[in-house]
This record gives C-alpha cells, structure tokens and sequence, in this order.
C-alpha cells in the first residue's frame, strides 16, 4: 500500500527543508522562521522541518518492510537491508556534516570543491542503476570510482578553525541522525513483527529517555557506546517511532472506520501538545537540547498533519496541487543533494543576486523559487532514470 498522504507529506517537508537551508543566503530574515539558539526558549519555523522527516521516517517503516515480506524476503535479509540503509546514510552524514567544519585553506582543492565532489560521490555510488539509462557493465565501475573519490576526500580532509583535525562523527548530520533512528526503529519493528503493544512500549520508552537525557539520571555512554547515544537519547528516535504507531493505528482501524483514525490521531497530537505544554517549564522547548517538549510538540504535528492529508489526498484524492512537488517525495535524497552541488558551481562561477533580491519579503521568495528550482531539476533527472536510492 502507498499513501498519497505520505508522499505529500514527504515533499512539502523537503520543499521546506530547502527552503529554510537556503536563508543562510539572505539579509533580514524574520527571526520566527530561523531556527532558536541553543540558550532561548521557543522554536522557530525552521526547528520543525527536520523532526517531521523523521516522524515520515517512520510512517514509512511498517509498509516498506511488510511489502518486503510479502514478496518473500526473510527477516535476515531485510534486517541486512536495513543495516546497510543506516551505515549509507551514516556514512554520507559524516561527509556532510564535516564539509561545515571543513578548513578551505588547508585542503589542496578547497571546501566548496570537496562538497561538490562528496555530492558527486554520491551520486555515482547510490544511483538507482537498474532504472537508469547507464550500460550494466558501467555501474560497477562507477561505483567504485565513487568510492576513491571518497576515500580522496578522507585522505585531505582537515577540519576546524586551523586544521587540526581530521573528519569526526560530530552530530552525525541530518543523514546520519536519520540513519540512527532508522537503524533502531526499523530493527524493532521487524523482529517484534510490528506488534502494536511493543510498538506503543517503544514509542513510550523513547519519550522516557528524552526526559531523562535531560536529568542526572541520563545515561552516560563510554567509549564506542557513545556512538549509540543519538539512540539511547531517546529523542531523535522517539520522532520516528512516533511515525511508527501513526501508521500502526491507520493499518488496525482503517477498515472499520477511517473517522476513528482520524479521531485517534487527533487525540494523540492533543495530548502530545498538553505534555509539551507541561514539561516545557522544566526543561524549555529546544530543538538543539533536544527537550521533550520539542519531541511532543512536532509529533503532534506530525500525527495531525497525517490525519488531514489523509483525509484530502487519500479519502478525497485532492492531490493535483501537489504534483508540482511530487518529486520531492519520490526521489527525495536525490532533491536533498543537488544543493550541495549548486551551491559550490554558484561559488565557482561567481553568480550572486542583487541585493534587494536577498533581503525580506523578496529573498523569501526568491529562496521558495530556488527550493521549487531544485524540485524540477530532480524530477528531469527521475524521468531521465537518474535518481539516488540506498
């Protein structure tokens, strides 16, 4: 089964996401719409984008992987799918999250060159080859030059204000923090064979490490344990695992009465909202502390927002209006790198904007057209069989 709700969902998400990575380009940018420091109390349109992806994340998780087994994969070889998903997008999130600290000066191609070869490695190693119109005899050949290109890029990688390091984990990037609750998620849900009461337990479970991550009693990691603690965090994995029990809902009461889908979930995102409300005076709204207020409030979000494109692109099959971001949600990593291709070829070219086309209302604008400039490029190269696909 594939939900037009969530596609949708899942292309409005990255056309905002593009948008509000592009505000870095910009000059008087409201300040609801950037995302909150670390030290204020409030979210910002921008602290939204990235936790409802993972809450779609795992809206997708129970259908991809009953799919796989109705068409008679083991739980073996899923579980090795879902290995080998987690360590790409771990892997290629490292990349990306060390070209922001990357030290230009102490590389022998230079930051921006280095970001556009990663996203060109890329595409050569995870393009989707048996859709494309490249010869089977070239797709083992690309990929592994893909690979020497990154292993090019680890060898003169120095990071830092002077150089002083090489590539680390840091935060993982937006992939890698993707990947981490994929990985833990996805593995639950197979071997618990996606029994809602375990479900509705882990879900409940994640929500209890996020309030304890912010205590004395949070659970302190050493040595290669540290890498896990995204996971045992329980935030970042808690936005998908709500992603998880949405879809677990919509799948047990659907045939009954899609009304009491939607009653539940609307119910779950009030909740969400009132504990959000609750535990903000303890420990603020922040999407940088990861508080639980801030995991509640955007699963409310995502369990209401589910409920209402259900309801208009599922039940009411209103979608012509999202057919101009429809590649978005089909091809979406492909549409989450070509920025990182852009942006360097704009650096290297030397194309800038006026000045009154950065600023306000009119940079606003300009950075949705770009955003929507970026969603067209990627569905030219779907319909051309190039698309990314872990």
């Amino acid at each position: 089964m594939r939900l037009n709700s969530i596609d949708i969902l899942r292309a409005l998400t990255m056309v905002f996401m593009i948008w509000v990575n592009d505000f870095w380009t910009l000059d008087n940018v409201p300040k609801w719409l950037l995302h909150a420091k670390a030290s204020e109390d409030y979210l910002g349109f921008s602290d939204i984008i990235f936790p409802l992806f993972l809450f779609i994340v795992g809206l997708s998780i129970p259908f991809a992987i009953k799919n796989r087994l109705k068409k008679g994969d083991t739980r073996t070889s899923i579980a090795k799918h879902i290995l080998i998903r987690s360590f790409s997008l771990l892997f290629i999130g490292v990349f990306m999250v060390n070209y922001e600290t990357a030290f230009s000066e102490g590389m022998i191609i230079g930051k921006y060159l280095w970001c556009m070869l990663m996203a060109f490695a890329v595409f050569l190693v995870w393009t989707h080859y048996k859709r494309s119109p490249i010869p089977k005899k070239w797709h083992l050949p690309l990929q592994i030059f893909g690979v020497l290109i990154f292993l090019f890029l680890a060898l003169i990688y120095k990071g830092g204000a002077d150089g002083e390091h090489w590539m680390r984990p840091q935060w993982w990037g937006i992939l890698g923090l993707i990947g981490w609750a994929y990985l833990a998620n996805a593995l639950i849900f197979l071997y618990a064979r996606g029994n809602f009461a375990v479900m509705i337990a882990v879900w409940i479970l994640f929500n209890v490490l996020s309030v304890l991550a912010q205590t004395d009693f949070s659970l302190e990691l050493n040595g290669g344990l540290r890498y896990f603690s995204t996971v045992v965090g329980g935030t970042i994995p808690g936005l998908t695992s709500a992603g998880i029990l949405a879809s677990l809902i919509f799948e047990k009461y659907v045939k009954t009465s899609l009304k009491q889908v939607y009653l539940i979930l609307t119910v779950l995102g009030i909740i969400c909202l009132v504990y959000a409300l609750g535990t903000r005076p303890i420990w603020g709204i922040s999407k940088l502390r990861a508080t639980p207020s801030w995991l509640a409030v955007c699963s409310a979000m995502g369990f209401i927002l589910f409920a209402v494109l259900h309801y208009i692109a599922d039940k009411k099959k209103i979608t012509k209006w999202a057919k101009i971001i429809a590649p978005a949600g089909t091809a979406t990593l492909t549409c989450y790198m070509l920025p990182y291709i852009i942006y360097p070829l704009r650096t290297f070219v030397g194309f800038t904007l006026p000045d009154v086309l950065n600023t306000g209302v009119i940079g606003l604008l300009g950075s949705m057209v770009f955003a929507l400039l970026v969603v067209a490029i990627t569905g030219w190269l779907e319909k051309k069989g190039i698309k990314l696909k872990l």
